[in-house]
């Protein structure tokens, strides 16, 4: 229970003293949650932090990792992901034309940059919580952007462990690397 207060009591302007129900400072108003607490229900609801381990043969090991924090929607709430976008200064908004039944395209906000997920969208989520299995996901996706920031997608070690990790994240599919003919033939000792 919270202390009583003093509230003036019309006409006489007389004090007297009540129970409140609501914590100091409160007021009359409801306790309603931040823009951040918004955000993390949102999130938790329609966002994604997805790791994908894809064949580039322009890289070292012919294998690119790309890193990907989105929330999407459907195009009539656009509004919903240009705040998102606004509130974490980064990231861009991508159209995606539908080819199935629906009529009205998607709508996704993306953020690829490495420094603004590691500047930006990790601290948040950090000091925000989700609040579902999601958390999860976001655990391993952290891991492993502070792995890369170290090299470790640079190295055959390093990517495997990627893959391992990205196999526990999201749809739970098998890691295209990790069935790869190339990671297959790898000495037991770099597995």
């Amino acid at each position: 229970m919270y202390p009583a207060v003093l509230v003036p009591v019309t006409p006489s302007r007389e004090s007297v003293r009540v129970n409140s129900e609501n914590p100091p400072g409160a007021g009359n108003q409801q306790e309603r949650p931040g823009i951040e607490q918004w955000i993390v229900g949102f999130v938790d609801g329609e966002g994604c932090f997805s790791i994908s381990v894809v064949r580039n043969p322009s890289c070292r090991l012919g294998w690119q990792v790309q890193h990907e924090f989105s929330v999407t929607q459907a195009a009539s709430s656009r509004g919903a992901l240009e705040l998102l976008r606004e509130e974490f200064g980064c990231g861009r908004l991508i159209e995606n034309t539908r080819t199935d039944n629906h009529r009205e395209n998607l709508l996704r906000f993306s953020v690829k940059r490495r420094s603004d997920l590691m500047g930006v969208v990790l601290p948040f989520f950090e000091e925000h919580p989700l609040r579902t299995a999601k958390q999860l996901d976001f655990e391993r996706f952290a891991a492993i952007l502070r792995n890369m920031q170290t090299g470790a997608h640079l190295t055959e070690a390093g990517l495997r462990w990627i893959a391992r990790e990205t196999e526990a994240m999201n749809r739970r599919q098998r890691s295209r690397y990790l069935e790869s003919s190339e990671a297959i033939r790898q000495p037991a000792h770099v597995r």
